[in-house]
């Protein structure tokens, strides 16, 4: 089994459109990966996405692998592919195509596009000669609300069939960070291709902290590709994460900000200036403090701050929205902590940095608020673990090793909303089971 986080932006939305660094940061929702393989009579490969209704098989030795295995095609799998090959592309659509043809047009695009990703990598990573597969997807992170759940499947794709392979290496404890950086690199490039089949112009700063954890600082340099550092030095901190469930979209918040910029050309420009000052302030508190011991109440007071001012701005470009106003309202009220828009804005969800000393109760109470008025909340961890990796797919208990727990297929599948699948496979939900590894950045 492999899992992969989501993400959020933390500071700088919308100025990243125009060339400034944006802050953007796993959280400790994740897709996870079960990989079965079938008897060697079963030449087929099977695709069951299962919280989104994709399930389709293909027959392996039906697949045009002559395609890809032209010698002019050939991409070995450390290559570093950052395009996608039309022909390629032509040759798995029939095959894409053909699932989910019952479904309305609306979802059968999105299960179309889940084919794409998963045929192309699966072509070019496997072989002709593989055994069969079942590749059973389960997620913890809401999809279309601007959290890179689409570059964390592409992730767990990545990495399952570059560990399938055996082409990686580690994870292990004592694994040199060269090496670890080598092998996230690997399934990060590959993964970017799992997002171009899927959105056709990614960023790929969503599968960049997928794929490594922590946090990225990412930033536009138009004509050259956009630069993506890690930030290893990102503290793991407790976030409140509030789904408006108000789809909106992407380019229409974009195209409102590029509005404003021609009517308004000095007053928009100073405010994308103070958003980029923001970030560069963050970057600065996050790279020059320590998050542990006494003076965290202090540290994240001014991380607090910033990411109120942040939010200020954003309204400011008018890419806020009455439920996400309404979020900071209630959050406000019960004084819990520090709250922005994170994304794109005109819904999405919006993000609360908690502070240190805040009562269960209080959560509570609120959460009581936020279900009344049609808010989904979410509980999570800010700067988590890249991708990891459970292999043999089994939770040990105890410290001798002795009746390891295997993960059931059936059980994986029938795992109920986020509360069952993180009971069942969580990454650090149960602390007395051993079994998740990562590939670690060296600090």
């Amino acid at each position: 089994m492999v899992s992969a986080p989501g993400k959020v932006i933390v500071f700088g939305e919308h100025a990243a459109v125009y060339g400034r660094p944006t802050i953007a940061a796993a959280i400790s929702l994740r897709s996870y990966l079960l990989v079965t393989t079938l008897t060697k009579s079963q030449r087929t490969v099977k695709l069951n996405f299962r919280d989104i209704g994709l399930n389709h098989t293909w027959k392996i030795d039906t697949l045009p692998w002559d395609v890809f295995n032209h010698p002019s095609k050939k991409s070995s799998y450390y290559s570093r592919v950052n395009s996608l090959d039309p022909q390629l592309l032509d040759a798995i659509m029939p095959y894409a195509e053909a699932v989910s043809k019952d479904l309305p047009e609306k979802q059968r695009k999105i299960h179309v596009r889940s084919a794409t990703a998963f045929l192309y990598l699966f072509l070019s990573l496997g072989s002709s000669k593989s055994p069969g597969f079942i590749y059973t997807l389960r997620s913890t992170i809401p999809i279309g609300a601007g959290l890179g759940s689409s570059a964390s499947v592409c992730v767990c794709l990545s990495a399952a069939l570059l560990l399938q392979i055996r082409t990686l290496a580690g994870p292990h404890p004592d694994q040199p960070p060269e090496e670890a950086e080598i092998q996230i690199e690997r399934i990060n490039r590959w993964a970017f291709v799992g997002e171009l089949c899927i959105h056709g112009d990614p960023s790929g700063v969503d599968n960049a902290i997928s794929a490594g954890g922590k946090a990225v600082i990412y930033q536009r340099n138009d004509p050259e590709p956009p630069s993506v550092t890690p930030l290893t030095k990102f503290p793991k901190l407790p976030l409140l994460l509030v789904d408006t469930q108000q789809s909106r979209s992407t380019a229409a918040q974009v195209e409102k900000v590029r509005t404003l910029k021609n009517k308004h050309p000095k007053m928009t420009e100073l405010i994308l200036d103070g958003i980029s000052q923001l970030t560069t302030s963050a970057l600065e508190l996050i790279s020059s403090t320590d998050f542990e011991g006494n003076s965290i109440s202090d540290t994240l007071e001014r991380l607090g701050t910033l990411i109120c001012m942040n939010h200020g701005l954003l309204v400011a470009l008018g890419v806020s929205h009455p439920r996400l106003e309404r979020i900071r309202e209630l959050v406000d009220y019960a004084d819990i902590g520090w709250t922005k828009l994170t994304g794109a804005g005109g819904g999405g969800c919006a993000i609360t940095l908690f502070r240190p000393d805040v009562k269960d109760e209080t959560i509570k109470e609120l959460e009581l608020k936020f279900s009344t008025e049609g808010f989904q909340k979410y509980e999570t961890i800010l700067g988590t673990d890249g991708v990891g990796v459970l292999w043999p797919a089994v939770f040990q208990h105890g410290i001798d090793g002795e009746g390891g727990k295997e993960i059931d297929q059936e059980k994986f599948e029938k795992a109920v909303g986020v509360q069952g699948i993180e009971q069942l496979v969580g990454v650090g939900v149960q602390e007395n089971r051993e079994g998740w590894k990562f590939w670690t950045r060296a600090v």
